[in-house]
C-alpha cells in the first residue's frame, strides 16, 4: 500500500513538474480606456483626457513566468493648458502600439493574478488637434503646434486579473521618448489604461 502511495505521489509531482515546463500558448482580444496626459518641463501644463484602445494578445508562458506580445490600435487624447488653467488646444494622436511584456501569473482553476512589465513601441497613424481661441493671444500658436514623431518609445507596468476565459487589466505607461518634433519640446505621453480582455 505505502509502494501504491508513493508511486502516485511520485507520479503526481512529476507530472506537476513536466506540466510546469511545457510551454503553454493562449491568444485573445482585448480594449479599455486611455487616460493619457502630456509630461512637459516647461510652464504649459496639460490634464488627463479620456481615450480608447483596442487590439490583439498573445501569451507564451513557461515555468511560471510569461511573454506577452500585444498588437494594440491606441487612440490617445491630450490637451495643453497654460499657468492660468486656460486650454489651448486639445490634440488626439492615433497609433499603432506594440507591448513586449514579460510577466508572472499566481492562481489555479481557472482564476489567477498576473504582474507584467515590458517595453512599448508606439508608431503614429494620425493626429489631429483643434485650438482654442486663446492659444495665439497667449504664446502663439507655433509654440502649441503638436506635430507628433513617427516613433516612440515607452515602458508599461501593469497587474491583471484572469476570471476564466474573461480578463480585467490595469496598466500605467511611462513615456521614454520626447513625442513631439516642434513645440512642446520636452513633452513625453504619459497614460493609465483600464481594460477587458477574452481569451479564445
Amino acid at each position: 500500500m505505502k509502494r501504491v502511495i508513493l508511486f502516485f505521489f511520485l507520479f503526481g509531482l512529476g507530472y506537476s513538474v513536466h506540466a510546469q515546463i511545457l510551454p503553454k500558448l493562449e491568444a485573445g482580444v482585448k480594449a479599455g480606456l486611455n487616460l493619457s496626459k502630456l509630461n512637459t518641463e516647461n510652464f504649459l501644463d496639460s490634464e488627463n483626457k479620456a481615450g480608447y484602445y483596442g487590439g490583439l494578445w498573445l501569451r507564451v508562458g513557461v515555468a511560471g513566468l510569461h511573454f506577452q506580445p500585444e498588437l494594440i490600435y491606441s487612440i490617445k487624447k491630450t490637451n495643453l493648458e497654460n499657468n492660468k488653467t486656460q486650454e489651448l488646444n486639445e490634440v488626439t494622436y492615433k497609433s499603432l502600439d506594440v507591448p513586449l511584456l514579460i510577466g508572472t501569473k499566481i492562481g489555479a482553476v481557472g482564476v489567477g493574478l498576473r504582474l507584467n512589465t515590458g517595453p512599448l513601441f508606439s508608431f503614429k497613424i494620425a493626429e489631429d488637434q483643434k485650438f482654442n481661441q486663446v492659444a495665439s493671444s497667449i504664446i502663439g500658436m507655433s509654440s502649441t503646434n503638436f506635430n507628433a514623431k513617427d516613433a516612440n518609445m515607452a515602458w508599461q507596468f501593469g497587474t491583471g486579473l484572469d476570471l476564466k476565459s474573461l480578463s480585467i487589466d490595469l496598466r500605467y505607461e511611462l513615456g521614454l521618448s520626447k513625442l513631439n518634433k516642434s513645440g512642446y519640446p520636452d513633452a513625453k505621453l504619459n497614460l493609465f489604461q483600464f481594460g477587458l480582455g477574452y481569451k479564445f
